[in-house]
């Protein structure tokens, strides 16, 4: 039996699915998860090999390969190894009591550092509806989303964008929904990474295999009694918030992705909104043309041998 230590940022419901299931045993693997504070963390983390893997947003893999101005300052042959959801529930959030846009002047939107994709994601979304991030609302770097979402609940911050049981949580402290990812693009919000150094492992190809077939099936709305009851339990929620969170599993738009696939459309909006919003992103086009490690589907089902 392997033990893996996964980096994430809030609690997988898809792994815990899997040991609940004994997906995870029959490969042979146990798994720790192991939350981030910030996306910095984590991967200074998972290069130092603190970390087997992670589930992390696919821009942070962009930032950490590419573009020298990360916040480490370096970067690392990482990889693409699968695609895991859209975003489930990705979404700007306001804070108790600012339930308009004019109201965010002045305020503060928390993120997790102001060059991470979650962040791209709420400059965009606020500037949509006549916001500059920066210049009409401070930028705060606040951590993790769990950590945001009691930030905004608290008052610490006015908006900010929340996902994955967290912005379940934000509604029941009467934080308000002002707009979702989703109305961006086609977008993967976490996809699982691990460095080139791990590539020729055998428990990295049963850990691709485990994700992707447990995603696949709660996708397709399996294996509903156990993926209410790990939700219950990794995240916190109450009843009608883990039937929500469980149907959310399989939306198309926003749910898990069944084949484990980051389809073009949806890497293209990655890298569109890390342009527009970081001066020093502005070569990923062409270093990305000229790339072909990134995406590492060797371990998904039906790759090429």
């Amino acid at each position: 039996m392997r033990t893996l230590r996964i980096g994430t940022f809030s609690p997988s419901v898809v792994l815990g699915v899997a040991a609940a299931t004994g997906a995870l045993d029959t490969a042979g693997l146990t798994i720790t998860q192991v939350p981030a504070r910030n996306s910095p963390e984590q991967f200074a983390a998972l290069l130092a090999g603190e970390l087997d893997a992670v589930i992390t947003s696919p821009d942070n893999v962009l930032a950490y390969r590419f573009v020298a101005d990360n916040p480490l300052g370096h970067t690392g042959d990482l990889r693409i190894l699968a695609a895991v959801d859209r975003g489930l529930g990705l979404s700007l959030f306001t804070a108790p009591g600012v339930e308009d846009i004019d109201s965010l002047r002045g305020g503060v939107l928390g993120v997790d550092v102001p060059t991470s994709g979650f962040a791209f994601v709420a400059y965009e979304l606020l500037a949509r509806q006549g916001v500059k991030a920066g210049i009409d609302c401070e930028v705060a770097a606040l951590g993790s989303t769990p950590r945001r979402a009691e930030a905004l609940a608290e008052g610490r911050c006015a908006v900010t964008v929340l996902n994955a049981g967290n912005d379940l949580r934000a509604e029941r402290a009467d934080c308000h929904r002002l707009s979702r990812a989703k109305e961006i693009g086609p977008y993967v919000g976490t996809v699982l990474a691990s460095t080139a150094e791990q590539q020729e492992k055998e428990w990295l190809a049963a850990l691709v295999g485990v994700i992707v077939d447990t995603s696949g099936r709660l996708a397709s709305g399996q294996l509903h009694e156990c993926a209410s009851s790990v939700t219950a339990q990794l995240l916190g929620l109450g009843d009608d918030d883990v039937q929500r969170y469980v149907e959310l599993l399989a939306d198309p738009e926003e749910g898990l992705v069944a084949d484990g696939r980051v389809d073009r459309e949806s890497l293209d909006t990655l890298v569109t909104l890390r342009m527009r919003h970081h001066a020093g992103s502005a070569g990923l086009a062409d270093a990305l043309r000229h790339d072909t490690g990134l995406l590492d589907e060797c371990f998904l089902p039906g790759a090429a041998p």
